[in-house]
């Protein structure tokens, strides 16, 4: 259960929160509450398979996800100017996901399905489950990894928030390019790391050397490569592969 509603908040926050939806969730009560419908329906459906019983547990993190992210809508109006340097966007991401993760905690341990230790309940999880593990770490690699690596650079290199009508442009192929990069870790086959994950440097490099973004672009790249493999490892050591 504790795989799966990890499981269910990468991909009812993340996956399935394309990006009209994430602009609408960011100004109005709507996008809110359909963002929220999403995340409830995803955390029961996904908790339903491990505790059929568990499903008002999930219903509340639903709910209060929703009840979060509505209440971004007051801090973002209250304020609305320091949304345009590097540090607000950051900090409000990182606040917002502790907030989520321990609702889930909460309910894991006040329902009884972990104890007052989560992260070594956590651990001993994806050492049983290890194929729920890496359904994780792949889920975790897509969309979330590119919001984080995006949120970070922007903030310590740009002083500013993501410019996702730029960076938008390798969302789905830098998932790609993180997907196989740590199947090949996974694998043990890590001479084919550097073939993933040059191409698009190769590619790219004309159009961003000498450019403003330079530095920003190469730092994304880094990022990227080093969640992959850092990843990678991890469910290596963890789960024998």
């Amino acid at each position: 259960m504790i795989i799966a509603m990890l499981l269910a908040h990468l991909v009812g926050d993340y996956i399935l929160q394309w990006d009209a939806l994430a602009y609408r969730k960011s100004r109005e009560i709507r996008g809110v509450l359909l963002h929220g419908g999403i995340v409830t329906a995803v955390t029961v459906l996904f908790a339903l398979p491990f505790d059929a019983a568990w499903w008002p547990w999930a219903l509340g993190i639903g709910v209060i996800h929703t009840a979060i992210d509505g209440g971004w809508l007051w801090v973002n109006r209250r304020w609305q100017a320091a949304q345009r340097s590097g540090r607000y966007p950051i900090v409000r991401l990182m606040i917002d996901q502790a907030l989520h993760l321990s609702v889930i905690a909460f309910a894991l341990i006040v329902s009884g399905v972990i104890g007052t230790n989560p992260i070594a309940d956590l651990i001993a999880t994806a050492i049983t489950h290890r194929w729920l593990s890496v359904a994780l770490g792949y889920a975790f690699i897509t969309f979330p990894a590119w919001i984080l690596i995006e949120f970070t650079f922007y903030a310590l290199l740009n002083g500013s928030a993501p410019d996702f009508a730029q960076a938008a442009k390798n969302k789905v192929p830098g998932s790609l390019e993180r997907g196989l990069m740590m199947t090949f870790v996974l694998l043990g086959q890590f001479a084919l790391v550097p073939l993933v994950a040059l191409p698009r440097l190769v590619f790219d490099s004309p159009t961003v050397i000498g450019q403003p973004r330079a530095a920003l672009y190469l730092a994304e790249w880094l990022g990227s490569l080093a969640v992959a493999v850092a990843i990678g490892l991890m469910l290596k050591n963890l789960t024998g592969f």
